[in-house]
């Protein structure tokens, strides 16, 4: 029976940053793992290193952005190095083709200390956009998220986690208010401290496991579909976010075209109805699209809380079961400092941000201590 200091259920961005965050303290860490790591929303995401529209955002995901989006690049440079695997850190700006909220976003940007400049013709060459108020970012980036998931993988192998993949939770052993055992179909593991990372399935896991004794968080399955066009390189420039739709330019010339939001949908079935709104929208705004090849249509499942906002913190009736889930579409910006955040509250040490708006009890309407009983 394997015991680490930490185990974590789920191998996610977020499964995998406090992995790396908790192997960097010195402790011993356990990944548990259903499916691969990181083949979930954050494999499908489009790596935008921003929240669409941040400024329309709770300023509680303002304050795990900020911070995060300040350390990606030397993130991304420390994993090259370490791992040989380029995760493709690229400041490539984001350009907003409509934005009726002038006067929040330049508050905003000047509060967070970001450049945000009026966007002119330059901006629009090759694009066929219906403007309002344009704007442009220059120091927003983007990261390459599956190659970005390789190297973090490789990354918290070399520094030696315990990871193990296809491994489904069964049940748990809970015993006064404290979790002793995962039971999976890899086995028995003996916990200390338990981190469940565990997006959009973490409610599922309670319902099915825990229910009659804990509240189960409130977060829900929110589907999103992407293309993918095979263009020469430099196709594209920058970023752009036009509606609630964006293009995303990697440095091969590949474009991605997100998103679709589709509740209630733990399938990853993809559609010929976002297909084509997807593919409608691309080669309209970017006419280049229409002689590009469109290689891949994917979807994945996002982990949707009511505000965005996700948990972060120790369970309020279980003591040794954290949470670092619920991110929805800004799991990837909100990563390192989320990660940060939740080890510096199991390890006692100062936290990054005020860890009050992730708290669990937070978003309940009411809490009332169960008494635990024995799950067998």
């Amino acid at each position: 029976m394997h015991n680490s200091d930490i185990t974590i259920i789920g191998g996610g961005v977020m499964g995998l940053m406090t992995a790396r965050e908790f192997l960097n303290a010195g402790a011993t860490v356990t990944v548990l793992e259903k499916n691969e790591c990181g083949q979930e929303s954050s494999w499908a995401g489009g790596g935008i290193l921003s929240p669409l529209y941040p400024w329309r955002q709770a300023q509680s995901i303002t304050d795990l952005v900020l911070p995060s989006i300040q350390r990606y690049s030397e993130l991304a440079a420390q994993l090259h190095a370490d791992t040989g695997i380029n995760p493709e850190w690229t400041q490539s700006g984001l350009l907003i083709t409509q934005n009726p909220d002038d006067e929040l976003a330049r508050r905003w940007c000047e509060n967070s200390h970001l450049k945000m400049e009026t966007a002119n013709s330059a901006h629009f060459q090759n694009l066929n956009a219906q403007t309002e108020k344009p704007i442009f970012l220059p120091e927003i980036a983007q990261i390459r998220n599956p190659r970005f998931l390789q190297a973090l993988k490789k990354d918290v192998l070399n520094k030696g986690v315990h990871l193990i993949e296809h491994c489904e939770i069964t049940n748990f052993t809970l015993e006064h208010a404290h979790l002793h055992n995962v039971h999976t179909n890899h086995g028995k593991f003996a916990v200390n401290e338990i981190v469940m990372t565990t997006g959009a399935w973490t409610r599922s896991i309670f319902q099915e496991h825990l229910i009659g004794i804990l509240d189960a968080p409130e977060i829900y399955p929110a589907k999103g579909q992407m293309l993918l066009f095979d263009a020469p390189p430099n196709t594209l420039q920058h970023i752009i976010l036009d509606g609630d739709r964006y293009l995303i330019p990697r440095r091969d010339g590949k474009i991605l075209v997100g998103s679709t939001v589709e509740h209630d949908a733990f399938h990853k079935t993809i559609t010929v109805e976002a297909h084509d709104q997807l593919s409608h929208f691309a080669t309209t705004l970017l006419p280049a699209l229409k002689t590009a090849q469109l290689i891949k249509h994917w979807a994945g499942v996002r982990p949707a809380t009511e505000n965005g906002v996700p948990y972060i913190g120790r369970h309020p009736d279980i003591h040794n079961l954290s949470l670092n889930v619920g991110h929805f579409r800004n799991g990837l910006t909100m990563a390192p400092t989320s990660a940060q955040l939740l080890v510096d509250l199991i390890l006692n040490r100062p936290p990054v941000v005020n860890p009050e708006s992730y708290q669990f009890f937070k978003h309940l309407p009411s809490v009332q201590t169960k008494v635990c009983t024995p799950i067998t």
